[in-house]
């Protein structure tokens, strides 16, 4: 039985560290891209369809992201790398209000007055059957107990309810 370990390889960059904070960059923005235009945000939950697609993203942009790495140090930098583009664009939302409508989901109107607004349900892919249940979690019996009804930037649903 062989106990011998390779502190070399398991410690030190396997490839170069900018090649790992380019690769880290260009797939941060790809997928934060993808998901922030194109993929659709649920109604307020997580569903296994949605851990499914992150389970496979994240094995899919492994490779474009790691490339040869394979020891602990490449490893480390490509997460450090990931957190701190994550954290910039937190703090560039927070300080600039132009970049925040580029970085976050806006919220939409979906009641107004207890009517439905099918326009922005349909754009929101939200079914009837979706809205009655994100009201009625909420304690409201009908739509015309509703003032208005918004699906806010992460998917949750509020409702301000009529006096």
């Amino acid at each position: 039985m062989d106990f011998s370990f390779d502190w070399r390889e398991a410690l030190f960059f396997s490839i170069s560290p900018l090649e790992i904070i380019f690769r880290g960059t260009v797939m941060y923005w790809a997928l934060f891209l993808l998901f922030r235009f194109v993929v659709r945000r649920d109604i307020g939950s997580l569903g296994i369809a949605d851990l499914l697609v992150i389970v496979i993203v994240a094995d899919a942009a492994q490779n474009g992201m790691a490339g040869d790495g394979e020891s602990v140090s490449d490893a480390v930098l490509l997460v450090i790398t990931l957190v701190a583009w994550n954290r910039l664009i937190d703090l560039l939302a927070y300080h600039f209000p132009t970049f925040q409508r580029f970085a976050e989901a806006k919220r939409v109107m979906l009641v107004r007055d207890g009517a439905k607004l099918q326009e922005n349900m349909r754009r929101e892919s939200i079914t009837d059957d979706e809205l009655e249940a994100k009201y009625r979690e909420q304690g409201v019996e009908s739509l015309d107990e509703v003032k208005a009804l918004y699906m806010e930037a992460d998917g949750k649903v509020s409702v301000i309810k009529k006096k």
